[in-house]
C-alpha cells in the first residue's frame, strides 16, 4: 500500500515517527512525507528510509482562513497526484486540512492521530475560548471522514467524546504515546550531583514558569541544585519572551542549554527529570527520561498523570503550583537514594509499556498494514 504521513514539522517525522515509518517500508509498503519545509538532515533521513518527501504550504499557528485554504489545496493537490490508499496526519492542521482534502480526493483510509490538545483547549481566557471552539468545529468536520483516531491518553478521548468532535459511534484507539527506542535511549548511571533538567518548547503551557519558580526555592535552601533547561523559543501567543528567560539565567536560577538535537546527553548529566505541563498527549520526553532510567517529577494532568506512577517511578503535583513542585524536587535533594530506586522503576515501565515497538504494533494493525 502508499502511505501518506502528513505533519507539520519535519524533525517530529525523525524522532516520534521514524521507527514508525521503517517499519511501515520494512512491511513493502511506499510512504510519501508531507510536511511545510524539510531541513537537510530530515529530508536526508527520510530519503535514506525509501521515503518520498513532499512540502506542503502551512502557518504553523494561527487560524488564519486564506492561508489555511491554500493548505487544504496543497493536500488536496498532493493525494490526488499520490493517490495513496492510507493517510496517517497528526497535530491540528494536518488533521483538519489533510482531512478535508482526503474526504475531498476521494480517501478513504484517513487516521488522524491526536497526540495533544495544545494552546486551544489549556486555557480560558477569551482569545482561547474564541481559538477552541473554530478549532472544535473544524475537528468534527475532519474526523467525519476517519477510519479510526488515534489518541495517546483516555483524558483526550473522552474530551472529544463530551464536547461532540467525535460521535459515540467512531472508532478510536488509545495507544501508549509515539513510543521510545529502548536501546537507543538506554539506562546509564545516575550522577551524584543534584541536577535537575527539562527540555520542552518554551511556553506558558509547558509549566516553563513554574519551573523556574520552583528552581529559585529549591537553591534558597540547596543552592548546591542545579536546574537545566533545554527548547527552542517559539512564536506560539504563550511562548515565554527572551527577555524572561535571559533573566532567570542571569540571576543563576536556571543553566540554559538551548535547543538540543539529542537530548541524551543531558538526560545522561541529570539525576531528575521535570515537567510541570499544563497538558500533553503523552510527552515523549518523559518517556525517554524513564527509558534512561531518570526518576520523573511531572503534573497531575491528562497525558501526564498516566506516565508516573506517585511515589514508584516519581512524582505528580498539581499543575501551575511551584510551591508543590519545589517540595517533590526537594525531596530528591534530602533523600538521595529516592532517585535510584525511582529510576530503576521508570526503566522497568519503559519497557512495559512505551516501547516503540510495541506501540506501532498496535498502530499498524489498526491500519491494516501488519504483516
Amino acid at each position: 500500500m502508499k502511505v501518506v504521513v502528513a505533519a507539520s514539522y519535519d524533525r517530529s517525522l525523525v524522532t516520534f515517527r521514524g521507527p514508525l515509518i521503517r517499519a511501515m517500508i520494512q512491511g513493502g509498503h511506499q510512504v510519501v512525507a508531507a510536511a511545510p519545509v524539510f531541513s537537510a538532515s530530515s529530508r536526508r533521513f527520510l530519503q535514506d528510509l525509501g521515503v518520498t518527501c513532499v512540502e506542503v504550504r502551512m502557518a504553523r499557528t494561527g487560524v488564519n482562513p486564506v492561508p489555511d485554504l491554500f493548505t487544504m489545496a496543497a493536500y488536496y493537490r498532493l493525494l490526488r497526484k499520490e493517490r495513496p490508499q492510507l493517510l496517517l496526519a497528526y497535530t491540528v492542521k494536518p488533521i483538519v486540512y489533510g482531512g478535508m482534502a482526503a474526504r475531498l480526493a476521494g480517501i478513504r483510509g484517513f487516521f488522524p492521530m491526536v497526540t495533544g490538545l495544545g494552546y486551544a483547549f489549556t486555557g480560558d481566557a477569551a482569545g482561547r475560548r474564541l481559538v477552541s471552539t473554530v478549532v472544535r468545529h473544524l475537528y468534527r468536520a475532519a474526523l467525519k471522514g476517519s477510519r479510526a483516531v488515534f489518541f495517546q491518553n483516555p483524558d483526550d478521548l473522552e474530551e472529544f467524546r463530551r464536547r461532540g468532535i467525535l460521535g459515540a459511534s467512531a472508532r478510536a484507539v488509545v495507544i501508549n504515546g509515539s513510543g521510545v527506542d529502548l536501546d537507543d535511549f538506554a539506562a546509564v548511571p545516575l550522577p551524584r550531583e543534584p541536577v535537575f533538567f527539562m527540555a520542552a518548547r518554551l511556553l506558558k503551557d509547558k509549566g516553563v514558569r513554574e519551573y523556574a519558580e520552583a528552581a529559585r526555592i529549591v537553591r534558597r535552601a540547596h543552592p548546591e541544585a542545579r536546574f537545566r533547561l533545554a527548547g527552542w523559543l517559539d512564536r506560539n501567543p504563550s511562548a515565554i519572551k527572551r527577555d524572561e528567560l535571559a533573566a532567570w539565567v542571569e540571576e543563576g536560577v536556571l543553566e540554559y542549554l538551548g535547543a538540543l538535537e539529542d537530548v541524551r546527553p543531558a538526560l545522561a548529566k541529570a539525576r531528575v527529570y521535570v515537567l510541570p505541563s499544563y497538558r500533553e498527549g503523552t510527552p515523549r520526553s518523559v518517556l525517554e527520561a524513564m527509558s534512561m532510567g531518570r526518576p520523573v517529577v511531572t503534573t497531575d494532568v491528562p497525558g501526564c498523570r498516566e506516565t508516573v506512577i506517585d511515589g514508584v517511578s516519581g512524582f505528580r503535583v498539581p499543575a501551575r503550583d511551584p510551591g508543590a513542585l519545589a517540595a517533590a524536587c526537594l525531596r530528591f535533594v534530602e533523600q538521595p537514594e529516592l532517585a535510584d530506586c525511582m529510576g530503576r522503576e521508570g526503566r522497568r515501565l519503559a519497557e512495559e509499556r512505551y516501547d516503540v515497538h510495541k506501540v506501532n504494533a498496535v498502530i499498524l494493525e489498526t491500519m491494516g498494514l501488519a504483516g
